[in-house]
């Protein structure tokens, strides 16, 4: 990699991402983009252009100009706000992922495309979930994002397209706001407890499903760039994880450091059904092996962090799926 155009950079990856790939390759060989205009802090950090992906003429007039040689392509719609709007979903997931992936066949760039744990149902085996196995997700989230892994792998033979990912499971931050996914709760969590002593769980009980801190799924997204693609057997898209949090486990961590800290539920049938149909663990064996994933935060390092952050006011938000 030397010279990226990241898409969807204000959204939860992309204000971590962008300014991680500059600090990495320079900040002149790194396009930011977005749908709208960002913040002055990204615009004069470093090259910055507003740009529709679904827009494969604009997509392509961007990369030929910054002479860009990978694509990191991050703008998707999420979980639950793909749910009241499946067709915007559909159409802003896919379109975008077509025209990326159209433009890099033609200017020989690689692609990196972020993969969810939404890519598996109710149907898949929950614990552990395998790197292959059988994904028939309920969602419209999920079913773009096996899409999406189906349509990189077609590029990739079809056409020698070097396109890579990684499945995320909820990614925790103190960076960008709450996302519309299905695991904002374990980033609310914390601002609540912060600021309230409490928090009110819209999902329940027992609801264990797979997180990440934010740094780690960074290094993610860099390292399966960076692998040497003679040990990729997989590309399209690993699994990889942190951690496994349910609301209790994850209140009882936060009480070590905020003592009397209260948690009770209120739970989004919603949100609760979509997370009910995901896994309980995945299994990361194969990105360990053919790239050497390895995260450096678990629940206890990650929640001394964001805590401290918060406490600090560094921050706002949560990427999640």
């Amino acid at each position: 990699m030397k010279r990226i155009l990241v898409t969807g950079s204000g959204g939860q990856i992309g204000s971590w991402l962008v300014p991680r790939l500059r600090e990495l390759y320079g900040e002149s060989n790194v396009l930011a983009t977005d749908i709208r205009t960002l913040s002055a802090e990204v615009v004069e950090a470093g090259p910055f252009q507003v740009l529709d992906a679904t827009d494969v003429r604009a997509v392509g007039q961007a990369v030929m100009r910054h002479e860009a040689d990978t694509v990191f392509h991050l703008a998707a719609i999420l979980s639950a706000i793909g749910e009241k709007d499946p067709r915007l979903a559909w159409h802003v997931n896919m379109t975008s992922l077509e025209a990326v992936l159209e433009v890099s066949r033609e200017q020989r760039c690689a692609v990196f495309t972020p993969s969810s744990i939404g890519v598996f149902g109710p149907d898949s085996p929950k614990d552990p979930t395998p790197q292959d196995t059988v994904m028939r997700p309920h969602t419209i989230y999920g079913i773009t994002k096996v899409a999406g892994e189906l349509l990189c792998d077609y590029y990739a033979r079809r056409y020698g397209v070097d396109t890579r990912g990684v499945r995320y499971p909820g990614l925790i931050s103190y960076g960008a706001p709450p996302g519309g996914g299905t695991t904002d709760w374990a980033v609310d969590i914390f601002y609540q407890a912060v600021e309230h002593g409490r928090y009110s769980c819209f999902l329940a009980e027992g609801t264990q499903l797979d997180m990440m801190y934010m740094p780690d799924a960074i290094s993610a997204a860099i390292g399966v760039m960076e692998a040497d693609p003679d040990r990729l057997a997989h590309r399209n898209a690993f699994n990889v994880t942190a951690m496994q949090l349910a609301p209790e486990t994850l209140a009882a961590e936060i009480r070590k450091h905020v003592p009397g800290f209260e948690l009770t539920y209120d739970v989004d049938p919603v949100r609760q059904g979509i997370a009910e149909s995901w896994p309980d663990r995945i299994d990361d064996t194969a990105a360990r092996r053919e790239w050497g994933w390895k995260p450096e935060y678990d629940m206890a390092a990650m929640t001394a962090d964001m805590l401290h952050h918060l406490k600090n006011g560094d921050g706002a938000g949560t990427a999640s799926s």
